[in-house]
């Protein structure tokens, strides 16, 4: 059978990810500024702004290349349930998700690679150890 592509549940977690930059002391400076002058209510709140701006800025390439790649945008979860039923189908899943992927707690390594074929993950993959373990091979 052809393998074909779940479509997007919303999970009910954080998807928010911390994440670590670099920052020279002068470009820092110049944010603590304008926090200190009311620009802007704290570092994050400058930083999450200007990505933003720059997302928006380039919304309609990101818009193009997850059409093309035939990406889900947001969040895709999967759980045994869901993974039960491609396999009774006898179908496989190739993943490919900008944002949040979601493979349950409920899932096991072996239900995982009877049946993810492929999984591409642009943002953060969530799933058990042992799930990310038996899917490394099958990750591009």
């Amino acid at each position: 059978m052809p393998a074909r592509s779940a479509t997007a549940v919303p999970v009910a977690k954080s998807t928010d990810e911390k994440i670590t930059i670099n920052l020279g002391v002068v470009d820092l400076g110049q944010i603590d500024l304008l926090v200190q002058e009311g620009f802007y209510a704290n570092r994050t709140d400058l930083i999450r702004t200007a990505i933003r701006n720059q997302l928006a800025a380039h919304a309609e390439a990101v818009k193009q290349v997850v059409a093309r790649k035939t990406l889900v945008l947001g969040i895709q979860h999967f759980s045994a349930e869901d993974l039960r039923a491609v396999q009774a189908a006898g179908e496989r899943l190739q993943i490919r998700v900008l944002g949040l992927a979601s493979i349950g707690p409920d899932v096991s390594p072996e239900l995982a690679l009877a049946t993810i074929d492929s999984l591409v993950v642009l943002g953060v993959l969530q799933a058990s150890p042992a799930v990310k373990a038996a899917l490394a091979s099958r990750m591009r």
